[in-house]
């Protein structure tokens, strides 16, 4: 037998496995590694989080990004560049933060990539016929696995995709396994670039759960603080605060087919882009606003679609437990008007369930590669939703 194939089996079958995810959002802040022993599968999956770092991407690899990312027209030898070169920078930094944390990576058992999503086309977005439900994430996995010498399982999304699903979100795989809790109705929220939640019934059946993106988190925040203000974010919402909610730009903003489509639904910057925001402030006559009222307005428009999309699915008279993660938890606007349109919810973070809200995705996709390895799959029973294991194999050299 194969070497690699011999260690594979090995790995699989023992009791505890050490996975570092990874996570490089739509945001673009930077990659997130979780170093997680693993024990378990599906129902009986227990997770400790032994180390997390955030490694912040440099300003020039944003812009090296930036130049293919979400855009109809590329240069063809940018986007083939940039799939070995962000894996080798991706390979280094798990090997610095190992050395930081003293863990040799022969103690390591798999690496997790969720790559870099420089493109989503749902058919919901792309409209054409004759096509099917498309993502790319590049960042290669066989150029991370010979660097750090650590088979590594990567382009997760295409497998969902191929049986049925839109490649997003792939959450609740991770949601069901590790958040579960019977005798609790729990909401996972999470707001990153793009905003999704997890339904997790308290009866613990998968035909009960229920997840989708309900439209933009941060990207449009993003996107605005850095073309108003050339900052990457607005931090504590400070220049947002400054600004008025434009009512009839929130109207306009809020009327598109997207938001009519049935759950579960996947979007991305590709639709919820500068553009966008220009042709609602064309059709609601409010080019004039000011770059505060713009932030205002768009911080309400992720509140309120937030709310909108949580406000169909919940009953009104029954209790849940709401976690939220993802940047957008950070963003005291935010989450003071997600507040103020749920008041029967009290929403708290992930935290409180062991898994920082900021460590939450990458530690998802460790348990995403414990699945393909170890796991039994899961059948949601529901389409969009395929009972699937996800991850392409990539051994070292």
């Amino acid at each position: 037998m194969n070497r690699n194939l011999r260690q594979l089996f090995t790995i699989a079958e023992k009791p505890v496995r050490r996975i570092i995810g990874l996570m490089s959002g739509t945001s673009l802040d930077g990659l997130d590694i979780a170093l997680c022993t693993i024990s378990g599968s599906g129902m009986d999956t227990r997770v400790t989080l032994e180390h997390f770092e955030t490694v912040p991407y440099p300003a020039h690899v944003k812009d090296e990004i930036r130049k293919v990312f979400a855009r109809d027209m590329i240069a063809f030898q940018q986007l083939c560049l940039l799939h070995p070169w962000l894996a080798d920078l991706h390979a280094s930094w798990i090997l610095a933060c190992l050395s930081k944390w003293g863990v040799a990576p022969a103690d390591v058992d798999l690496i997790a990539s969720h790559g870099q999503t420089v493109y989503h086309s749902p058919k919901i977005l792309h409209q054409l016929p004759d096509f099917p439900n498309a993502t790319l994430q590049i960042i290669d996995g066989d150029h991370i696995a010979v660097r750090t010498g650590i088979i590594t399982l990567s382009d997760f999304r295409q497998k969902h995709i191929a049986a049925g699903g839109e490649g997003a979100p792939l959450a609740l795989y991770g949601d069901y396994c590790l958040f579960s809790k019977r005798g609790e109705d729990r909401v996972m929220l999470n707001m990153g670039g793009i905003a999704n939640f997890t339904f997790l019934p308290g009866d613990l059946q998968a035909s009960g759960i229920f997840v989708t993106d309900t439209g933009p988190g941060n990207t449009l925040l993003d996107a605005f603080a850095r073309t108003y203000f050339q900052v990457e974010y607005d931090q504590d919402a400070v220049l947002a605060r400054q600004g008025r909610v434009n009512e009839v730009l929130l109207a306009a903003l809020k009327d598109d087919s997207f938001f009519k489509a049935p759950f579960p639904r996947t979007t991305g910057p590709e639709l919820f882009s500068k553009i966008y925001v220009h042709n609602a402030q064309i059709t609601s006559g409010t080019l004039e606003i000011s770059p505060y009222d713009i932030l205002a307005t768009l911080t309400r428009f992720s509140a309120d679609t937030i709310t909108d999309a949580l406000k169909s699915v919940l009953q009104p008279d029954r209790d849940y437990a709401v976690y939220v993660s993802g940047g957008g938890a950070h963003n005291p606007l935010l989450m003071k008007w997600i507040k103020e349109r749920l008041p029967r919810l009290q929403l708290r973070t992930t935290s409180e369930l062991g898994i920082p809200g900021d460590a939450k995705e990458a530690v998802l996709f460790a348990i995403l590669a414990n699945e393909a390895i170890a796991g039994k799959g899961i059948d949601f029973g529901k389409p969009g939703m395929p009972a699937v294991s996800m991850g392409k194999l990539s051994f070292p050299a």
